[in-house]
């Protein structure tokens, strides 16, 4: 095939995905001012919609100024040659292949992340404070972008550099070996993500001796669940938003409760969400999602082992020798389309997941207090109460709260 019908291929590609999710974007656009569901009243009064209205369709404003400024710089970026250019700098620093790999990437990585500040800044410091969410400072912004180049340059560059060696040593048998990397990769962050990784950003403290803890180890003894590890986490210190997750399996489960959660909620409700994250801990849907994860990652690989070494790919990017990194480059757009539709099954056994989740904690616990706990979840985060049908299959890999409450009552 001819590098130049590859080269339109790849914008092709580009501008399709991008036009298909300003589409989905307006879809859900059509609905912000939908009525309430009444099966939802009661969670905003009129001045509290009103809010929540205006929220959705400044979130929509803003985010289609950043798809619009990220599709034009890519596409000129394309059209420039840009990745030749960055190509020929990291050459002119090194000879060495895993060297120009990662100095190629760390370039585009760290520029299109620079690019990105200023509107990561004003959707946290304007919009999120505008709503009353914010309660990041300036210094822990900062910070936080420090420390996540950091972890990128150390693990990402660490996994990156392995990758390429692989490729130097196997070629087309790479991808069995960068599979098992990132296998064991995943497994490891699962059991001790929230030990190594989350304290880096995060305070997080043992939950103190209460009613709350009384009620949990009282729920997790009559469902035979043995919790040793509950946790609170300052989620209040960037946003009023409240979350709580399962983490790990075997001696190494965790369950993470945000500071901001406990304010929220009542003490039932707060148990009705951990009986939720208990049901995912129960079904097995951690070890289902890993599984599959692994498995789509190892069908992702072998179809790039297939494509990686093609000189084609390489030049359609203005780069005449084939490159590992510019054809993984060309690859990760090229596979987008079923990134995109296997993404699309992914929600769909997600949201699956997630009704399972939920009839375990109505036949546990109780399902009224789940139901009051996400309420107040989508009412103080000034969630989206009627999002478009089409939208939610392609981004939503929970149920809408209608859904999740309907479910709940059955």
């Amino acid at each position: 095939m001819n590098p130049t019908i590859v080269f339109y291929m790849l914008i092709g590609i580009i501008l399709i995905k991008y036009l298909f999710d300003t589409y989905l974007d307006y879809l859900n656009a059509k609905h912000f001012n939908d009525p309430i569901p009444k099966e939802l009243d009661g969670i905003y009064n009129e001045e509290e919609y009103k809010k929540s209205q205006a929220y959705k369709k400044e979130n929509h404003a803003f985010s289609t100024i950043v798809s619009g400024f990220s599709i034009l710089t890519t596409l000129l970026f394309f059209i420039f040659d840009g990745f030749a250019f960055v190509d020929t700098i990291a050459k002119s620093i090194s000879n060495h292949q895993i060297v120009i790999t990662l100095i190629f990437f760390g370039i585009i990585i760290f520029a299109s992340d620079l690019i990105s500040i200023p509107f990561s800044y004003y959707k946290t410091f304007v919009i999120e404070e505008k709503y009353g969410f914010n309660k990041s400072t300036l210094k822990t912004f900062i910070f936080d972008k420090i420390k996540g180049w950091l972890m990128m340059v150390i693990i990402g560059g660490g996994i990156l550099a392995l990758i390429t060696w692989f490729f130097q040593l196997t070629t087309t048998n790479f991808w069995l070996y960068t599979w098992a990397l990132i296998a064991v990769f995943t497994i490891f962050m699962n059991l001790f993500y929230s030990k190594l990784i989350v304290p880096i950003f995060n305070k997080q403290t043992p939950l103190e001796a209460g009613d709350l803890k009384t009620a949990i180890e009282n729920f997790s003894k009559k469902v035979g669940f043995k919790i040793d590890n509950i946790f609170v986490i300052d989620g209040s210190k960037r946003s009023t938003k409240a979350n709580a997750y399962f983490s790990g399996f075997g001696s190494q489960k965790r369950i993470t409760l945000y500071d901001t959660l406990i304010n929220d909620l009542e003490t039932d409700e707060i148990v009705a969400v951990l009986a939720h994250e208990v049901g995912h801990y129960k079904k097995k849907h951690i070890i289902y999602n890993l599984f599959s994860s692994l498995l789509l990652m190892g069908f992702t690989l072998f179809i790039l082992s297939l494509l990686i070494g093609n000189t084609i790919l390489s030049q359609a990017l203005g780069v005449d020798q084939a490159s590992f990194h510019i054809g993984l480059i060309a690859f990760t757009i090229l596979y987008s389309p079923i990134s995109e539709i296997t993404g699309f099954l992914m929600n769909i056994l997600s949201r699956k997941f997630e009704y399972q989740a939920d009839d375990y904690a109505k036949n546990n616990f109780n399902g009224n207090s789940l139901i009051s706990a996400l309420k107040k979840l989508s009412k103080n985060s000034l969630s989206n109460l009627t999002p478009d049908s089409f939208y939610v299959k392609f981004h939503y890999s929970h149920p809408t709260l209608l859904q999740r409450i309907l479910n709940l009552k059955k």
